[in-house]
C-alpha cells in the first residue's frame, strides 16, 4: 500500500511539474510602450496571458537607454518564470543573464540570439512575406492614377527607423512585392536613425512625397507616426506596420503590414503550458502561421475598390500556398 501511495505521489508531482502554468511573466523591451505598433502589439499579448491564464505580468521599458539593459534583464530574471524580451542592442547581456538563470525560460523576439547552452528560444518573423504584400499594395496603388493623389510616376517609398538587418529584410520584401506588380516601379528608402521621433519620420516622408512618391511604407515604430501624419497632410498614401494603423489617418493609410508580436507571445506561452516547449527553439513565423499579414478593413475599402482588394488577397493566398516564393534577405 505504501509503495502504491508513493507511486501515485510521484505521478502527481511529475504531472504538476510538466503542466504547471508559470505564474510570473516579464516583458522586457529596449524601447517603450505607446508606439501603437511593435511594442504595443507585444504588450497586447502579455495582457492576453493575464486574461487567459491568470498570471502576474511585469513590463520593463528601457527607453533606448543602454545603461538600463543589463539591470532591467537582471530584475526580470530574478522575478519572472518566463522572460519575453526584445533585445535590440543588448544581445550579449541577454546571453549573460540567461546563463546565470538557466532554470528560467527566455524567449527573444524578432532577432535570433544563440547562446552556447541553448537556453534562449527565438521568435524570428519572415518579415519579407508581410513586406512583400505591402509592396504589392503600394505597387498596385501607384499605378491607379484614377485615385486622388496618384501621379503617373511609378514611384513608391519606405521610411525605416534604422538601417539594420530587420529593416533591410522589410525593404527587400517590399521591393519584391512592388516588382511583382510592375518591374518598372522604383522604390526609394530613407533610414532616419531613430525609433521614437515622429518629427523625423514626418520630415523623411515629406521629402519622399516631394519627389513624386505616391505611397510610403513606414517601418519605423513610433517615428513612423510622422509618416502617417505627412500622408494625411499632403493627400498621399501610407502603409502602417506591426499593428493595425489604418484608422490613425483614415482615408490615407491603405493597409498595415501586421507583425503579430502579441499572438506570437501567446503561441509560445501555450507551448510552455502544454509541455511542448523546448529551450533553444527557433520559431520561424510568416504568412502561413498568421504571424504576419495585411490589415484589410473598412478603411481599406474606403480607398480601394472591392475587386482590387480581392486581387491583393488572392496574391497573399498564393504566397501562403507556395505558388509565389518570397526570397529572404541575406547579408
Amino acid at each position: 500500500m505504501k509503495r502504491f501511495t508513493f507511486f501515485v505521489f510521484i505521478v502527481f508531482l511529475f504531472s504538476f511539474t510538466v503542466f504547471a502554468v508559470p505564474q510570473k511573466i516579464a516583458y522586457v523591451i529596449n524601447g517603450s510602450l505607446g508606439d501603437q505598433s511593435f511594442y504595443d502589439s507585444g504588450y497586447a499579448g502579455i495582457k492576453q496571458l493575464e486574461n487567459d491564464y491568470g498570471v502576474q505580468t511585469r513590463v520593463i521599458e528601457c527607453n533606448f537607454d543602454p545603461s538600463l539593459y543589463y539591470p532591467s534583464l537582471l530584475t526580470a530574471a530574478r522575478w519572472a518564470d518566463v522572460v519575453f524580451v526584445i533585445s535590440y542592442g543588448f544581445e550579449e547581456e541577454l546571453k549573460t543573464i540567461a546563463t546565470q538563470f538557466a532554470n528560467k525560460i527566455f524567449v527573444n523576439i524578432d532577432t535570433v540570439v544563440e547562446d552556447e547552452q541553448g537556453i534562449i528560444s527565438n521568435v524570428d518573423y519572415i518579415e519579407e512575406e508581410g513586406a512583400f504584400m505591402a509592396g504589392v499594395v503600394a505597387g498596385i496603388v501607384t499605378t491607379m492614377t484614377e485615385l486622388e493623389g496618384i501621379n503617373p510616376q511609378k514611384l513608391i517609398g519606405a521610411v525605416g527607423g534604422d538601417d539594420d538587418i530587420v529593416i533591410r529584410s522589410f525593404v527587400y520584401g517590399y521591393e519584391q512585392g512592388a516588382h511583382y506588380i510592375d518591374p518598372e516601379i522604383e522604390v526609394r528608402t530613407i533610414y532616419v536613425g531613430s525609433w521614437d521621433d515622429p518629427a523625423k519620420g514626418k520630415q523623411a516622408a515629406l521629402q519622399l512625397y516631394s519627389q513624386g512618391v505616391d505611397v510610403i511604407f513606414q517601418i519605423a515604430s513610433l517615428t513612423g507616426m510622422g509618416v502617417l501624419q505627412a500622408a494625411q497632410e499632403v493627400g498621399k498614401y501610407a502603409i502602417g506596420v506591426d499593428s493595425n494603423q489604418n484608422g490613425l489617418a483614415p482615408g490615407y493609410v491603405i493597409t498595415s503590414d501586421l507583425k503579430e508580436v502579441g499572438k506570437s507571445i501567446e503561441l509560445v506561452f501555450k507551448d510552455i503550458v502544454d509541455g511542448r516547449y523546448e529551450p533553444g527553439t527557433l520559431y520561424k513565423l510568416g504568412l502561413k502561421s498568421g504571424a504576419v499579414s495585411l490589415a484589410i478593413d473598412e478603411y481599406t475599402y474606403k480607398i480601394l475598390p472591392k475587386e482590387t482588394v480581392e486581387k491583393i488577397l488572392q496574391i497573399q493566398k498564393n504566397v501562403v500556398d507556395g505558388k509565389i516564393v518570397v526570397k529572404e534577405y541575406r547579408e
